[in-house]
């Protein structure tokens, strides 16, 4: 394959990143403004956004098994039909409700497009220093979409209404379409991952009746949650090839990065939604300066995502994390001051400060999640952590709304100093000395199967 068709390959798979990931983000700064025009409750504001990112978790490692059964370039088409299509049904929406339901199809498609785009990568680029280079700029597009979400989401709700943060995803999704069906190469997995459907449900069941009791406030149903991860838990040791093998968490780095992805993200997801309700609602921002407020966070995102890059790459794991989560802690603890008469320039050096922490804790949490694993297992030891990601996004939005405003904050610095500490003892010699002992667990694992 040419030069020229890889960077288009590339190309696409990032374009599919970008509007899954801004999605995400995106949609935060819409939620006065969809408020106000469709008499919204706060909990139903809630499920605007975690409708999608529960649904994207739930179903990150099912498309990416399947894409590898079935075809990835096929998959991926499907994805990006199906995100389109639900893009549009989100704009057409005459109800919250109907929004909600659209948010869940175009999150169903939005699974079928990260996961697979990172397989159609490693399946194109197969020299170990141009895999690295894609990857990197994988990477970066997720620092740049999460960056640039509520920026443009300003803009465009400024200019065209709420309904134009969903319109975005149309043309993306056509180009990035016509670049797949001419470019991108069909491929399979020569080893395909088994499907583990009661695993599957079981996770789903764990992941919304958490959520659900946070926002609905409804305790009970927490109840449910602890039987069903209990069920899962016990499926999951038995089982030949498990949704998520539990034999991953025997590596404490491997634990820690994925802890540390639903703190940071749980802290970045209430963090938006709030910011949002306040700057609109609170201080009658406009969605247009909105955006602008949240300039300084996606600059600083900006610098520090390929930074805390470099620094993995040279010292380990420990300076990003520690310093992602003292970031954040600063930055929240300022945040614990907000009113109504809060003087701009604390908002924008707090916002600054919070979103150098966030660009900072990406990298680590990739790298620890993949470190030390087989090298046919880091594919699903990075999908966890992505899941990871989503499902901290969730809980901080359902948190937001189960919280008051300082609450909110020092649950966020809570959260921040627990970055610190899991970064500290993941890069210990005994952290270090437990993921040395996982992978040849797994590897015998999977010879066992073979045989």
């Amino acid at each position: 394959m040419s030069a020229r068709r890889k960077a288009i390959v590339l190309l696409t798979c990032c374009l599919s990143l970008l509007i899954v990931s801004m999605d995400a983000t995106i949609v935060n700064v819409a939620i006065p403004t969809i408020r106000t025009e469709m008499h919204a409750p706060l909990s139903r504001l809630q499920w605007i956004v975690d409708a999608y990112t529960l649904t994207l978790a739930s179903l990150l490692l099912l498309s990416g098994a399947t894409a590898d059964r079935f075809g990835r370039k096929l998959v991926f088409r499907i994805g990006l039909t199906v995100f389109a299509l639900g893009s549009l049904l989100c704009s057409l929406a005459p109800t919250v409700e109907v929004l909600i339901g659209a948010r869940f199809a175009q999150a169903v498609g939005g699974s079928m497009l990260n996961p697979v785009a990172m397989s159609i990568i490693t399946t194109v680029f197969t020299e170990r220093v141009e895999r690295a280079r894609a990857i990197g700029v994988w990477g970066a597009v997720v620092g740049i979409s999460t960056a640039m979400g509520p920026l443009v989401g300003g803009f465009l709700i400024g200019s065209f209404g709420w309904q134009s943060v969903f319109w975005i995803n149309l043309p993306i999704c056509v180009l990035a379409f016509v670049l797949t069906t001419v470019f991108v190469p069909e491929s399979k997995s020569v080893h395909r991952r088994g499907i583990d459907p009661l695993g599957q449900l079981l996770a789903m069941v764990v992941m919304f009746t958490l959520v659900f009791g946070l926002i609905e406030r409804e305790p009970v149903i927490f109840v449910v949650t602890a039987v069903a991860l209990a069920a899962f838990l016990y499926l999951e040791r038995r089982h030949a090839s498990p949704f998520i093998d539990p034999r991953f968490f025997r590596s404490f780095p491997f634990t820690a990065a994925t802890v540390t992805a639903v703190f940071a993200f749980a802290g970045l997801g209430g963090f938006l939604f709030a910011a949002s309700i306040y700057l609109q609602g609170a201080r009658h921002f406009s969605a247009v300066h909105t955006g602008l407020l949240y300039l300084p966070m996606g600059l600083a995102m900006l610098v520090c995502s390929p930074l805390s890059g470099r620094l993995v790459g040279r010292y380990g794991t420990r300076p990003s994390m520690v310093g992602a989560g003292v970031l954040i802690a600063v930055g929240a603890l300022a945040l614990t001051r907000l009113g109504p008469t809060t003087p701009i320039w604390l908002l924008l050096s707090a916002f600054a400060v919070i979103g150098a922490g966030f660009g900072l804790v990406n990298a680590p949490i990739t790298t620890a999640a993949v470190s030390g694993m087989p090298a046919d297992r880091s594919g699903a030891a990075s999908a966890v952590a992505s899941t990871s990601r989503q499902v901290g996004i969730s809980i901080g939005v359902a948190l937001a709304g189960a919280l008051s405003d300082t609450g909110l904050w020092w649950v966020l610095a809570g959260l921040a100093a627990g970055i610190v500490a899991l970064g500290v003892t993941a890069s210990t010699g005994w952290a270090f000395r437990t993921r040395d002992r996982v992978a040849p667990l797994l590897e015998q694992k999977v010879s066992s199967h073979a045989e």
